[in-house]
């Protein structure tokens, strides 16, 4: 798998929707400050690839 892309940057917080979300110290995990969750996001591939 390739190393992580700036493309894969959310805008809102899947949790609460909260548009103040910031990246945190670990790599692709990025905090909400309203709702306190922090999740991972990666670039798993292009829907309808065919992974041969």
């Amino acid at each position: 798998m390739s190393a992580p892309t700036a493309r894969a940057q959310p805008f809102y917080c899947p949790y609460c929707g909260e548009p103040d979300i910031r990246p945190d110290e670990d790599a692709g995990v990025h905090h909400c400050r309203l709702c306190d969750r922090r999740w991972r996001l990666e670039f798993r591939g292009l829907a309808g690839s065919a992974a041969s």
